[in-house]
């Protein structure tokens, strides 16, 4: 049985690992509140930008610009998003697992993958499989649109380039604080099917006066024009959404990871507690006996 000295330093160490637990719970739930409004407030955006989007490219061919070529399928990139930090559960084993899943469902189709990482934790799990072609490490703690646009412009390269035929991207969607699921979207080559489907629902939701239905928008300069611009603009927005769901996610999965943790070094500290008291007792006991069998000894 452990001494009480040994107890007591485990009661002592196991207390300051709660008082550091809950330091940093703290600071992920301020981080979170700021992370949060930023994320939902770029929703709405993205949601405008999609619906213009979809408005325009409806009535195009799928090969009409080179970010919309459609081609047979052999080579699979996939953009991955992660954070640079760990301590917050499962939040990134469960993006690296759905990963590591589709990489052997494409190779087992016959399919050459490669993967753009973005965040630390990601690429640490993944650079042993050899398939990763360019990492972004150290930018998920403070990023910007810049960020977005680069990595952004570096896989519709790749993908012009013909070094990739489509392009998923990957990273863990903030559902609520105690919700984070991975969700896999295409983005790349952009699709005009969901476009038409975005427009007749736009279409059918708005109403003239007389309750007619809408007509169709007048563009200038050409659609093809401005499509030709907005679709640089829409990966970024689409990376640029996901590394912010990304970083709120990673904020509620630490602060709810930080959060168990307390209450299990409080559950340690009531076991030891536990043992503690029986340790002593059973020394006290111990003393006492020899105190007993010294005095019936003198008898």
């Amino acid at each position: 049985m452990a001494s009480l000295k040994d107890v007591k330093q485990k009661i002592g160490g196991v207390k300051k690992t709660s008082q550091i637990t809950s330091a940093m719970n703290m600071v992920a739930a301020a981080k979170l509140r700021g992370a949060q409004e930023k994320m939902e407030s770029f929703r709405d955006y993205a949601e405008k930008f999609n619906s213009a989007m979809g408005n325009l490219s409806s009535g195009m061919q799928s090969g009409q610009f080179p970010l919309m070529e459609a081609r047979e399928v052999q080579t699979v990139e996939l953009v991955v998003v992660t954070s640079d930090r760990g301590l917050c559960g499962s939040f990134n084993s469960n993006v690296i697992n759905m990963v590591l899943k589709l990489i052997a469902e494409k190779q087992k189709e016959g399919k050459k993958v490669s993967i753009v990482c973005i965040g630390k934790k990601g690429y640490q799990k993944l650079r042993h499989s050899g398939l990763v072609r360019k990492n972004h490490v150290d930018i998920m703690a403070k990023f910007e649109m810049y960020n977005a646009r680069a990595i952004a412009q570096d896989v519709a390269d790749n993908f012009i380039d013909g070094n990739a035929d489509e392009v998923l991207l990957l990273y863990p969607e903030f559902i609520s604080v105690g919700v984070q699921k991975p969700k896999l979207m295409p983005f790349l080559p952009v699709q005009p099917v969901a476009a038409e489907d975005a427009k007749a629902k736009t279409k059918s939701t708005e109403k003239n006066e007389d309750g007619a239905e809408a007509v169709a928008y007048i563009y200038e300069p050409g659609s093809e024009e401005i499509m030709t611009v907005l679709q640089p603009l829409y990966l970024n927005v689409m990376v640029y959404h996901a590394m912010l769901e990304t970083g709120a996610g990673e904020h509620a999965a630490r602060m709810t990871s930080m959060d168990n943790a307390t209450k299990a070094c409080h559950d340690i500290v009531h076991d030891l507690t536990l043992v503690y008291n029986k340790v002593r007792q059973g020394s006290i006991t111990s003393e006492l006996m020899d105190i007993v069998g010294g005095a019936e000894a003198l008898k």
